[in-house]
């Protein structure tokens, strides 16, 4: 089979390309050589790694936090780090005001109530997706790479919209009930409505996750990255992440084989190749004629630093 690369992405529009795979495959190497490239080539680039396990400051060996910072020596690059302290913080700061408001219509609360929201299932997943969704509405950067959490965590963000959706049907009809009532109980004392009510908050809240979720599902503008190594959990672990991505409607458009034994010389490198080429076959045969299959040699050193992080890149788009 002849191994496809990523220089298709070179010609396409898409704004967003997210890396997704278990924890230890090689996201933050694949996805900082990706961004490096379209730097490269004159793009304004933002990489933003979501991954618990923040690594991006080590592989360009240099300090980036949560603000977006710019890797020295390369032109249009920034970089991002967001921790879970960070995107809840902003969560606060963006949505706090309005569920204060909402939720002090209907009962006397203390401010200390947004972050007790703010601590709910879901909402760090749902705030990620929706400070990507700003990114690509500012029109700031031409590229953004999203260096993703593992696996699991992955599929939970991205099933979050839909979740939402129907937890905002549910609590509309419920909200609405209320404030009827409270509404009465105003009207009768003569007190002065508040600004906006709850159901009309979560109605803005239920447009955006619709938004989210039509960013996601775009194949012009998202397009999503699985990475790998040929080992069994590894192909397991990638199988299931196809399979839940076909579910939602969403495709993966490159598969990334990593640490790939392309010259074993010695007793333990041809055993660890005939492994290899064993569940290389398997993800040729089940999605060579759906999915860009891409190959990625193991390195005799530690990628670290831009010249190393170019050496990955030119493979990636060779």
């Amino acid at each position: 089979m002849a191994y496809s690369s990523l220089s298709d992405l070179d010609k396409s529009n898409k704004k967003i390309l997210m890396f997704g795979g278990k924890g230890g495959v090689g996201k933050t190497t694949t996805s900082s050589a990706t961004a490096l490239h379209f730097a490269l080539e004159g793009e304004k680039t933002l990489l933003i790694s979501s991954d618990p396990t923040q690594s991006l400051s080590d592989i360009f060996e240099t300090l980036i936090g949560s603000q977006e910072t710019e890797i020295k020596r390369v032109k249009n690059l920034c970089a991002l780090e967001l921790t879970t302290e960070e995107i809840l913080r902003r969560w606060r700061e963006k949505f706090g005001p309005e569920i204060f408001e909402a939720i002090s219509s209907i009962a006397p609360v203390k401010y200390e109530i947004v972050d007790y929201i703010g601590s709910s299932p879901g909402i760090e997943e749902e705030f990620m997706l929706d400070y990507i969704l700003n990114l690509v509405r500012n029109k700031k950067y031409d590229r953004i790479i999203w260096d993703t959490a593992p696996t699991a965590t992955t599929l939970h963000l991205l099933n979050m919209p839909l979740k939402f959706l129907d937890h905002l049907s549910a609590a509309t009809h419920v909200y609405a009930s209320l404030q009827s009532y409270i509404d009465k109980i105003r009207q009768n004392l003569g007190v002065k409505k508040k600004k906006r009510s709850m159901v009309e908050i979560i109605s803005g809240w239920r447009d955006l996750s619709h938004e989210i979720l039509n960013l996601i599902r775009d194949p012009d503008t998202t397009e999503f990255i699985a990475v790998t190594i040929p080992e069994g959990l590894g192909v397991n672990q990638t199988e299931r992440l196809i399979t839940e991505f076909e579910k939602y409607g969403l495709r993966i458009g490159h598969l990334i084989i990593n640490f790939v034994v392309e010259y074993p010389e010695c007793p333990f490198h041809r055993q660890r190749y005939t492994m290899q080429q064993h569940y290389i076959q398997d993800l040729e045969r089940k999605y060579g004629e759906k999915i860009k299959i891409v190959i990625l040699p193991h390195f005799p050193v530690e990628v670290k630093g831009i010249d190393k992080i170019k050496a990955v890149e030119e493979i990636l788009f060779k």
